[in-house]
């Protein structure tokens, strides 16, 4: 947990994104166009906060709204080359900071991370 919040720190600091702000944008990144439904799952928040949190993030130009061409009820949120650019950028801030500490580890220590990732990917999935 501290890890993720020391990473979470490194953040850019030109812009002042909750968290879950700066989350959506990320599962935008990740996985494409998604309902404000499926994104409020996602982040294990009810529908009305999502709905605040898109449209704080529409109103800043990071994400658009767009009808769904398979659904005509639905809307999907549709990330920006603003809001592209900023996770590219909070990723790359951060890459470089955990780039930085894991240099400064022994060979054994770096050994023993790269063997621990798959199981810690594993327990991250776990729902």
């Amino acid at each position: 947990m501290r890890l993720r919040r020391r990473l979470v720190s490194e953040r850019s600091p030109d812009h002042a994104l909750s968290l879950t702000a700066a989350a959506v944008l990320g599962a935008l990144h990740r996985c494409g166009d998604l309902t404000l439904g499926a994104l409020a799952a996602r982040e294990r928040v009810r529908p009305p906060s999502m709905t605040r949190t898109v449209t704080a993030l529409e109103e800043l130009g990071y994400v658009v709204r767009r009808p769904d061409e398979r659904d005509g009820r639905a809307v999907l949120v549709h990330l920006t080359d603003l809001g592209r650019s900023t996770v590219l950028d909070d990723r790359r801030r951060r890459d470089e900071w955990l780039a930085r500490r894991l240099r400064d580890l022994t060979p054994d220590d770096r050994d023993v991370l790269r063997r621990a990732a798959p199981i810690l990917e594993r327990l991250a999935d776990i729902d």
